[in-house]
């Protein structure tokens, strides 16, 4: 049983939003054993001097893509899914040394990467996998263009989704995914920028389908995500149960009021359109897909003010792939604009923890939780620059095993 005892730390708690200075921390068997103001003494353990410096608990990022490190859903399609395992190591990689350590996919991921990561066969955060995104015929998940029939089903072909129309099919699809091991299923109900036939304001799958997949995802103790940008897209899908709103960039006061009633939560993923709009075209997005960022770009951040004024929870969600990857901190700038520094900072800690229904097991520095830690240089509770650059991690723990220490 490995013991490390972190020494002289100021814990970040992030409910009540305050720094609790000189306190020890006991990491045991990859948990967190003991907090103490005392000092505490441990035989045999790592012992870290963090020098008064900020520990808070590992960051989570509820909207990925780890299998895309290309600016192509559709020419991921034609890739081996051996070689597109390989490409995601480096992804996954530097989302943990930017801090991430728990992550959710919202489609491509499956249970052999996160099987993988679990085994501690590579550096990554954990993958809390929605395996493919169930699209209609048409919909944001089906890449065909106007003039293409053929649609590859294989399972093992690398992509973000899958196609099931009707009642019957999508249950099927949902309860496959829930088969693979998915954590939660991930519903295309409105248009998308990465797909070539469906506008944004497209609205996708009937309510007695999307009612389907949240009965399946019910049943098995999960829930439904919900890729929607508009406001009609978004009062669909919780209308008839999801839990999860994904990007809802045309969130307005009425749909805000609908989500606190029915306690959906709200993942904006505002970094992906900033970034696409200034390098999409440089890296290779096509023409025709990189116009549609202008249409959600617009908005900018109006959302983040609607949701926040109706007490809708927000959680963290970037949703970049191909090089861009990088920008994946970006978030908490943009989001820190507009919104309190302590509210940014649950949404990547406590508030993705209970969306993940993972509350007893990550999100905070807690007794009984996870050794999901990070040591900061500077507070992030004054300056979110300190959660924007990774330089700033002097020490990036998951599962108490140790993946940076500059101490």
């Amino acid at each position: 049983m490995s013991r490390t005892l972190l020494k002289n730390a100021s814990i970040l708690d992030v409910d009540a939003g305050t720094l609790l200075e000189e306190r020890d921390v006991l990491i045991s068997d990859g948990k967190i054993a003991e907090i103490g103001e005392r000092r505490l003494a441990a035989t045999g353990a790592q012992v870290i001097d963090v020098k008064g410096k900020v520990l808070m608990p590992g960051l989570c990022d509820a909207h990925v893509h780890v299998i895309v490190p290309i600016n192509s859903f559709l020419q991921l399609t034609k890739w081996s899914p051996f070689y597109t395992a390989l490409r995601a190591m480096p992804v996954l990689e530097g989302m943990l040394m930017r801090g991430f350590t728990t992550v959710r996919d919202a489609g491509g991921a499956d249970f052999g990467l996160a099987r993988a990561v679990e085994e501690k066969l590579i550096p990554s955060p954990r993958i809390l996998y929605s395996g493919k995104a169930i699209s209609q015929t048409g919909g944001h998940g089906d890449m065909r263009g106007a003039g293409e029939s053929a649609f590859d089903s294989h399972y093992y072909v690398p992509s973000l989704g899958r196609i099931a129309d009707g009642v019957d099919a999508v249950r099927l699809a949902a309860r496959d995914e829930i088969r693979r091991g998915a954590s939660q299923v991930k519903l295309m109900v409105g248009g998308g920028i990465a797909s070539y036939t469906d506008p944004i304001h497209f609205v996708q799958f009937s309510g007695e389908e999307i009612r389907a997949a949240v009965e399946e995802a019910e049943n098995a103790g999960k829930y439904v995500m919900a890729h929607a940008y508009t406001a009609r897209c978004i009062q669909h899908a919780v209308r008839n149960g999801v839990r999860s709103i994904e990007h809802g960039n045309f969130l307005d006061d009425e749909t805000a009021i609908l989500m606190k009633e029915r306690d959906a939560i709200l993942v904006p993923t505002l970094v992906a359109y900033t970034t696409m709009w200034e390098e999409g075209l440089q890296i290779g997005m096509p023409p025709e897909l990189h116009a549609k960022i202008k249409y959600v770009l617009d908005i900018g951040s109006t959302q983040l003010e609607v949701a926040q004024r109706h007490g809708v929870k927000m959680v963290y969600g970037t949703d970049l792939i191909g090089p861009i990857h990088r920008h994946q901190s970006m978030e908490f700038k943009i989001r820190g604009e507009v919104l309190p520094t302590i509210e940014v900072i649950r949404s990547a800690t406590s508030y993705a923890a209970e969306l993940f229904q993972m509350e007893d097991q990550i999100g905070k520095v807690k007794t009984g939780l996870r050794a999901d830690l990070l040591v900061v240089d500077g507070n992030p509770l004054d300056d979110l620059n300190a959660l924007q650059d990774p330089s700033k991690l002097s020490l990036i723990m998951k599962d108490g095993d140790i993946y940076r220490n500059t101490l």
